[in-house]
């Protein structure tokens, strides 16, 4: 939707015949009886600064004219320069037949409008040899413009209403950076990098990335071949307004209204202001759509008008050729069945059984409890799959399989739970540690956090993992290689390397010929470069130590690794670019890739080529997530948005989109219901699966978040970021903005003498959901996992102030 063309405008406040040459004796009397109109015109719409100049210039052409009949005429040749001649076409004259239309926009318009007010012969040839260019080009070429629309503009928008200032900021982004394109685009280098200096520091800081960006943008090639101005150029930036506030900006956009200082003298009535808005007029006409709301502006949280914003039609997939909202393209693709994954009859069965029987032989008094658990009711509200919907897997079970299930039960039953209403209660809402009150909410709303720290790590540890029983740790690291630790303390031994295949019968010829002596730390060596993600393999769950392990790097490829012979097994090969990520299925069979090539993978362990390839993105893929009944997969991308797929059918089923930059991160809640997101912009969003809306926005952090681990009963989230805390939110919390400083014991934002806040903040960014924080001296916590037990594990690098 584009706002109306600006109304009828001089550069002096008066008509477009008030700007001309005298006209001759003979059209005298026409012209004052055109005189007459345009000042009843101009006190008709209250112009007062306008009839002043048009009064004045009336006197000068009486005077001249006098002058004229006193002394002979001479024949005289008047020479008009380019800047003249920009500022003479660059008016708005109305068209008889239709007011809101440009009677100068092109050139044989010019050249009629102006012959018929007695423009200068030489005047009109200079136009001529212009060529098709009309008014409004010429003025487009104008860079004081764009830098005085915009100042313009953003003084309207914050001398509006308090009401709809929310509503209005938007819309400068967009605008800032088609101006600063334009100015590029046109070889003003100087005057793009001093608009960008001026301006870009008042847009919000949830663009800084995407500003930063736009800031190496030098040159018109830079322009032409860049992926983010192009989009600028070729897409449509959407706006979301109220009915009453885009009526606003309409009339600000063609008359000037609303919005000026105090003390402003003329406002946005002058000459420059009339310009500065024709150059936003032909932004918004060319480059925004508004959707525009027929909700009052008051029933709209401030939050969401910026969060309406962007490039919404091209990264939501089309319906029928026409869909481009993310609501009505989830609501279009229908229920999701996202409830537990069934469990084979048999294998229920020899679990219970080997259940009763360890009870009988462990003398566990707690024992008699574990088949309450073993056969829970499903969550209310899903949907459970059944076992033909689930993606092939092996018909029958095996030994693990029954170790798996038994562990699991056990591990529900000895689980700690974690309550974090506790401490959002009435009654414990400021308790505090050094209460005994406070000390008792917070132990049991809080996990217990166990971190690990790399020393000494050279280039970076990109990413890190641990194993589902807590006995290994992998990472990843930019010099190539992953290391293993043994976090129990035994020794890792691979196979030697002169055993013959052949001599191995059974498990005690393999033990024969493992190496003898052994590391509490191994490292595996098979990539070219720098790995990006490890991911241990589920079969074994928490029972016991997996026998695989996946990588991902910059080599294009993600290998698989077996523990036992501690060396590489496959090179699994088909992106074309770094992969970014990999995960395990649940089931432990199908393992998922995300990589810069924009889409993500779906393998088997047994296939060197991938089964599915999920494309729609328009940037990279960082990250995959299976959902836990393995029916759908989750991708968060460059676009800002993430994506839920189905596995089988390699369609995209929901589009989560509200996040203002990179989405880096994901991760699923253990009751199949929620999925959490979180990246670039500082904040975490938790989204409803089923609609597919989002549930709520989680803020505090103050840089980038690496990853975020729901607890076992899906009522607390744990995330750890780039600021060098680890931070808890209650999930079931309404959430919002804080209204002052919270003391429970734990410091705001992380801050200590050490590691002092970046900037002094006059309101805290958090949200009433955070929970705690738990600063680390100077490490980033790339890794949060939760044991099935509610053990918080989280790993990073310790940054020394040398390499900072």
């Amino acid at each position: 939707m584009s706002a109306a063309t600006p109304a009828a405008s001089t550069p002096d406040g008066g008509s477009p015949s008030a700007t001309s040459a005298p006209v001759p004796d003979s059209s005298k009397d026409v012209s004052s009886n055109a005189d007459q109109l345009i000042l009843e015109y101009l006190r008709a719409r209250g112009l007062k600064t306008a009839e002043k100049a048009f009064l004045e210039e009336l006197e000068r052409k009486t005077s001249t004219a006098d002058d004229k009949g006193k002394q002979p005429e001479t024949p005289t040749s008047t020479t008009v320069s380019q800047e003249e001649l920009v500022k003479q076409l660059a008016i708005f004259a109305q068209k008889p037949a239709n007011p809101d239309q440009n009677a100068l926009k092109d050139s044989s318009s010019v050249l009629q409008e102006l012959s018929s007010t007695g423009t200068p012969q030489n005047i009109q040839n200079l136009i001529s040899s212009i060529g098709q260019v009309g008014a409004e080009e010429i003025l487009s070429l104008d860079p004081t413009d764009k830098h005085e629309g915009f100042r313009e503009l953003e003084s309207w928008v914050d001398g509006s209403l308090d009401m709809y200032r929310p509503e209005f900021r938007p819309i400068l982004f967009p605008i800032f950076c088609h101006f600063y394109l334009d100015l590029v685009q046109q070889g003003l280098r100087e005057a793009a990098q001093d608009f960008y200096t001026t301006f870009s520091s008042s847009l919000s800081t949830i663009h800084y990335s995407t500003l930063n960006h736009l800031s190496t943008i030098t040159l018109p090639y830079h322009v032409q071949t860049d992926e983010v101005a192009q989009r600028f150029r070729t897409e449509k930036y959407t706006v979301r307004m109220s009915r009453s506030g885009f009526g606003l900006l309409v009339g600000w956009l063609t008359e000037g209204v609303g919005g000026e200082p105090v003390g402003s003298g003329e406002g946005f009535a002058g000459e420059k202001g009339r310009r500065g808005r024709a150059a936003v007029m032909r932004v918004v006409n060319n480059h925004l759509r508004f959707e525009v709301t027929s909700s009052a502006t008051s029933s709209v949280s401030p939050r969401s008008w910026e969060e309406s914003t962007g490039f919404l039609s091209s990264v939501v997939p089309q319906t029928n050729g026409s869909t481009t909202d993310a609501t009505a393209f989830n609501q279009a693709k229908g229920d999701l069945k996202l409830g537990p994954a069934p469990i084979p009859e048999d294998l229920r069965t020899e679990t219970e059984r080997t259940l009763q029987d360890q009870a009988m032989v462990d003398h566990d008094p707690g024992a008699r409890y574990d088949l309450h658990f073993a056969r829970q009711a499903p969550p209310p509200g899903l949907v459970s799959p059944t076992l033909a919907e689930l993606p092939p897997h092996p018909p029958m079970f095996k030994a693990i399989d029954v170790k798996r299930e038994v562990e699991k039960i056990r591990d529900m039953r000895k689980r700690i739970r974690l309550d974090p209403t506790l401490l959002n209660s009435s009654g414990n809402s400021n308790a505090n540690a050094t209460t005994a009150q406070g000390a008792a909410a917070r132990a049991r709303a809080l996990p217990s956090i166990c971190a690990y720290t790399f020393h000494d790590v050279g280039e970076g540890v990109p990413c890190c993992e641990f194993s589902p029983d807590t006995s290994l740790l992998a990472a990843g690291f930019s010099e190539s290689y992953i290391r293993l630790w043994s976090l129990k303390g035994e020794k890792l031994k691979g196979l030697r390397s002169d055993f013959q295949s052949n001599s191995i019968r059974d498990s005690s010829s393999l033990n024969k010929i493992r190496e003898k002596d052994g590391s509490t730390t191994r490292k595996l060596i098979g990539h070219s470069g720098p790995v990006y993600s490890v991911s241990f393999d589920p079969v074994g769950g928490s029972a016991t130590s997996p026998r695989y392990l996946l990588s991902a790097s910059a080599d294009a490829t993600a290998r698989l690794w077996s523990l036992d012979t501690m060396t590489n097994v496959v090179a699994y090969r088909g992106h074309q670019n770094p992969v970014w990520d990999v995960k395990w299925s649940p089931m432990g069979i199908y393992f998922a890739t995300a990589s810069r090539d924009r889409t993500a993978r779906l393998w088997s362990t047994d296939r060197t080529s991938a089964l599915r390839i999920y494309a729609g993105h328009l940037s990279d893929v960082n990250a995959v997530g299976f959902h836990p009944n393995s029916l759908y997969l989750g991708t968060a991308s460059s676009d800002c948005t993430a994506r839920l797929w189905d596995v089988q059918r390699g369609a995209c089923v929901r589009v989560f989109y509200k996040h203002d930059d990179i989405v880096s991160t994901l991760t699923f809640s253990p009751d199949g219901r929620y999925l959490a997101t979180a990246g670039e912009d500082l904040a975490i969003r938790l989204w409803d699966l089923g609609s597919g809306k989002c549930v709520k926005k989680m803020t505090g952090h103050t840089a980038s978040i690496y990853s975020l681990a729901f607890s076992a009963e899906s009522s607390l989230l744990v995330s750890g970021g780039a600021d060098w805390t680890v931070r808890c939110w209650d999930v079931k919390a309404a959430g919002g903005s804080r209204t002052k400083t919270r003391e429970n014991g734990t410091l705001t934002n992380g801050a200590t003498e050490e590691h002092p806040p970046e900037k002094e903040e006059t309101e805290s960014n958090e949200t009433t959901d955070l929970l705690a924080t738990f600063p680390t001296k100077r490490t980033p916590v790339i890794n949060v996992q939760f044991t099935p037990r509610n053990l918080c594990l989280v790993a990073g690098p310790y940054l020394s102030p040398e390499t900072r």
